[in-house]
């Protein structure tokens, strides 16, 4: 039996319901009884976490490979040459640090767990081990064979089910989910500020070549220079659109508590909402603070001990929708 789209899961049935209608009928949004995700999921999220897919590992090189062009360009082309030593210190500064922040963000969202759902633990043992209350109904993802807790979703990427899936982006090669979203707000933030920073950039150095001679104003020729500063304007101005709309998205996708995904499916209104404020909190790790901004923080050298408890074993159950039985 396949799960409905429109999935009503970890389901209490009313107390005058019989055990003949307990199986097909959900009660309404506001008298679900969630499974807490903690008890689904495991402490892997603490471990590297890396998605072996080609696409994703070229456009992520491909990524790189971008921000270190327009950092050759920057640098040889424009500061290098410049006689403003204090307009190529700022400048250079400036442009280092975004890049820097940049790159870090899209590592910190390739190599972090976006939220996955242990696989295979849809078990008999396994179940009984949650406890869950009678007339309650879970689900298992027929493709991981993993118990499903509400607002999760399959990437046939990752091959696994992520908590709050957004989206699965090649660019950073991983799925942007509960638990990396933060990364890769910050990645496109940084992306976009970078490349607004290159056009502001380009246009005062051609503003000063036209009025100063070409052969002076770069180490490189003229007609190399024109092609060097014309690609950069171009992948300046096509990122820039790019990741300001997604900075955008994922901005107000976090306010209004709703994840692409879930716009897409028409899967709305199915769970209490939180306000943006708190939305906002939940994914930067704390209340506002210049944290917010950082990759790095929560990043720690010391490894601490795992507190993984091992999955119950046991043989796959067969059936996708699993209702505890009524006493």
């Amino acid at each position: 039996m396949k799960s409905p789209v429109h999935r009503c899961r970890d389901v209490e049935h009313g107390r005058g319901q019989g055990k003949a209608g307990a199986g097909t009928n959900c009660l309404q949004a506001e008298q679900r009884i969630p499974i807490s995700k903690d008890v689904i999921t495991s402490s892997a999220a603490s471990a590297m976490w890396f998605i072996r897919d080609a696409c994703g590992i070229v456009c992520a090189i491909i990524t790189w490979m971008l921000v270190l062009y327009a950092e050759f360009v920057v640098l040889f082309v424009m500061l290098l040459p410049s006689k403003n030593l204090t307009y190529s210190i700022v400048n250079g500064t400036l442009f280092n640090i975004l890049a820097f922040l940049a790159l870090a963000s899209h590592l910190r969202a390739m190599c972090t767990d976006p939220g996955a759902v242990p696989k295979g633990n849809a078990t008999k043992e396994y179940i009984e081990s949650l406890q869950l209350k009678p007339g309650q109904v879970v689900y298992k993802c027929p493709k991981c064979s993993s118990i499903k807790p509400d607002r999760a979703h399959h990437c046939s990427v990752c091959k696994r089910c992520i908590r709050k899936m957004d989206h699965h982006c090649p660019w950073v090669n991983n799925c942007v989910g509960e638990s990396n979203q933060k990364y890769f707000v910050l990645f496109t933030m940084y992306i976009a500020l970078l490349s607004l920073h290159c056009l502001v950039m380009v246009v005062f150095h051609f503003l000063y070549c036209f009025e100063d001679d070409w052969t002076k104003c770069s180490s490189f020729s003229p007609p190399a220079t024109v092609i060097l500063l014309i690609l950069l304007c171009f992948e300046g101005l096509l990122f820039l659109i790019f990741t300001s709309v997604m900075f955008g998205t994922q901005v107000h996708s976090i306010c209004t508590d709703e994840t692409g995904i879930e716009r897409l499916k028409g899967e709305t209104g199915k769970w209490g909402k939180v306000p943006c404020c708190e939305a906002m909190q939940m994914a930067f790790g704390g209340p506002f603070s210049l944290s917010w901004c950082s990759p790095f923080a929560g990043l720690s050298c010391t490894r601490s001990p795992a507190e993984h408890t091992p999955l119950p074993q046991g043989d796959i159950i067969e059936e996708d929708v699993i209702e505890i039985p009524l006493v």
